[in-house]
């Protein structure tokens, strides 16, 4: 066997063994007792399963989790399989015990944050299940691809637990304690999946990959693969010169009855499931007050409206209310592949009403061109996944972009709106729990700046570009128009002293009034970007954009934007 033919089998193996931590890791996923001791290992498996746990912050967990399921085999393929399976029947089981603590959740809020954790655990389920069938066969030239998919979507799982367990904050009773204690074990083998792949895609980043094309199969993943639309390959979607006349919709909306239907609740019910055709559903002008949910099987659908000025979807659902914050959207895009063009989203309910979001995403590889978001607390939901914001305009008064997804602006205006009287305005509230998540904010080449009305209080109102929401928070504004909106420390704290160590706060080549960074904060976090620091976080680097963005014809930079 000659040397290069023997480097392909080592590097294909490896591959597979990251698969072996990051997802069969689970299977001990918020399993609390066995029905059989485990059984002794091997030698040289408990050596190599002490080795693979190495990177990770959970090694104990990490080591009893694989040494109960390993048996026998040391067959990598047949480990991910059998550890999918117990990592399935345990989350799924997990998911039907909520049931169990309705009796404890006698507050409504409560009530709501348990229907928000089954939510998502059914989310993180089909998130395994997708990372589980990518260790099937692949092509070695595509391990990029693959190891991107695979953070992406464990960091997903990430934060599905952690907002299952921040849904409880301010409710009543013992069922948040409760499901804080099922997750802790889930929590920790996650992270340690996180580690295993995110290692493994620094060691595989020294190789030069793209230049062995050997195919190993040309099999694909059920959990995005089978919906990858049709304009990724050949024919482009053209989103720059998209109109409704020349996209021919599947469906148009109008409220004057010149459409098919009056509401878009309507319109959706011809949505087909997990299709990989672009389903084209036109909005005409009008105020469409409905609350809308792209759910998870309406995968490709492509919106568009009149204009951000004319199309508007509008809700006022809030917390104050009674509505858990997840759940206040009034626009929630969670299939995957889903496009907004000309759309105004908006949350009308105001600053008194303190969370009320007005669009949330859920959608990998979503695209949002031309679009307006409009609220005051929590404005836009940047919740999971790759999302990519061009030309939109988004206002708000606290954390109006907030959330754990990996959510990039180019050429986007930020507004900050008049808040309430002892209100400050914070840009940005990034989520991340774990320092191995891919997720991140990054505006580039954006306009930060204020509405009149907030000009004229800024000084007593004031407003930052962000705070940390979580331990790893991550945002990056680079390239932008900072102006006098925003204060010269630039940041601000979330309580206290907290994250200011742990986060990661960038900045590169701003302009306007407010971009010197000779006032900003003492933060350790705070960074000034070098050049190549930077171009970490453009659309090619930060979430591979040229392989989903590009074929799509939205305008798009995916380097540094030229001065």
């Amino acid at each position: 066997m000659d040397a290069k033919k023997k480097k392909m089998i080592i590097i294909g193996v490896v591959v597979l063994l990251v698969v072996v931590i990051a997802v069969g890791v689970t299977v001990g996923i918020m399993k609390s007792k066995a029905k059989k001791p485990a059984a002794t290992k091997p030698a040289k498996s408990k050596k190599a399963i002490e080795a693979i746990c190495q990177p990770t912050s959970y090694k104990e967990t990490c080591q009893s989790s694989l040494e109960k399921v390993a048996g026998d085999t040391t067959d990598p393929k047949e480990l991910v399989k059998a550890g999918f399976q117990v990592a399935a029947d345990k989350v799924n089981e997990v998911i039907q015990n909520s049931d169990t603590l309705k009796d404890l959740a006698k507050d409504p809020m409560a009530s709501q944050a348990l229907d928000v954790c089954k939510e998502l655990l059914n989310t993180a389920v089909e998130d395994l299940l997708g990372a589980v069938d990518k260790m099937g066969p692949f092509e070695i030239s595509k391990v990029d691809d693959y190891l991107e998919d695979l953070k992406v979507w464990l960091s997903a799982a990430v934060n599905h637990q952690a907002t299952c367990v921040d849904a409880f904050k301010d409710t009543k009773g013992e069922a948040g304690d409760k499901m804080k204690g099922f997750l802790k074990t889930a929590q920790e083998l996650t992270s340690n999946g996180l580690a295993m792949a995110t290692q493994i895609s620094s060691l595989l980043g020294s190789l030069n990959l793209n230049s062995h094309r050997r195919l190993l199969s040309a099999e694909k993943s059920k959990r995005n693969y089978q919906a990858v639309p049709s304009w990724m390959g050949a024919r482009q979607l053209q989103l720059l010169t998209a109109t409704p006349q020349n996209l021919k919709p599947n469906v148009v909306v109008a409220q004057d009855g010149t459409g098919k239907y009056k509401t878009i609740t309507e319109a959706l019910k011809e949505v087909p499931k997990k299709s990989n055709e672009t389903f084209v559903i036109y909005i005409k002008e009008g105020v469409y007050k409905e609350q809308i949910i792209i759910d998870r099987l309406m995968t490709n659908v492509f919106m568009i409206g009149d204009g951000p000025t004319k199309t508007k979807i509008s809700g006022n659902k809030n917390k104050a209310d009674g509505t858990a914050t997840m759940h206040t959207a009034t626009f929630a895009a969670v299939g995957d592949y889903f496009v907004a063009k000309d759309i105004r989203f908006e949350n009308t309910a105001g600053h008194i009403k303190h969370q009320a979001v007005a669009l949330r995403v859920q959608s990998d590889f979503s695209i949002f061109y031309n679009c307006h978001m409009d609220a005051y607390q929590d404005t836009l939901y940047t919740q999971t996944y790759r999302q990519y914001y061009r030309d939109c305009t988004i206002t708000g008064t606290v954390d109006f972009i907030f959330g754990d997804g990996v959510a990039l602006f180019q050429n986007c205006k930020m507004l900050v709106r008049k808040p309430g009287d002892s209100q400050s305005c914070m840009v940005t509230a990034q989520g991340r729990t774990d320092k191995n998540e891919i997720t991140a904010i990054v505006l580039q080449n954006c306009t930060i700046t204020g509405e009149p009305e907030y000009m004229a209080v800024k000084d007593k109102n004031k407003a930052y570009l962000g705070r940390p929401w979580k331990d790893f928070a991550r945002v990056v504004v680079m390239q932008s128009q900072i102006d006098e909106a925003i204060q010269p420390e630039g940041w601000t704290e979330w309580t206290g002293s907290m994250f200011h160590n742990t986060c990661f706060l960038g900045e590169y080549g701003n302009k306007g009034p407010r971009a010197d960074m000779a006032q900003r904060v003492k933060w350790p976090s705070l960074k000034k970007l070098t050049a190549d620091q930077a171009a970490t976080f453009t659309p090619a680097k930060l979430f591979e954009g040229d392989r989903w963005i590009k074929p799509s014809g939205v305008p798009y930079v995916s380097g540094m934007v030229s001065a």
